[in-house]
């Protein structure tokens, strides 16, 4: 008789435990929902975006590769 109780006892509480993890694990899937704003701005700028353009890039190159250049070359001694 009395094992029958601790049976039943395990068995409510075991049923109390799942029901409040299970409570609040939705509980916090509801409260990270919300509403998806995305905006795609698919329109051009009026050419306003310096760096789309081909010439900076252009130039951009050329002064790497001088500055690359001169850092590489250096002071070479004659000994």
């Amino acid at each position: 008789m009395k094992r029958n109780i601790q049976v039943r006892t395990r068995k409510i509480y075991a049923a109390m435990i799942l029901f409040a993890s299970t409570l609040l694990t939705s509980m916090q899937s509801f409260a990270q929902d919300k509403k998806v704003d995305i905006n795609i701005n698919t329109k051009s700028d009026g050419g306003n975006n310096v760096f789309m353009q081909p010439w900076v890039w252009i130039v951009g190159g050329a002064v790497f590769i001088l500055l690359l250049v001169a850092l590489l070359r250096g002071k070479k001694s004659n000994d």
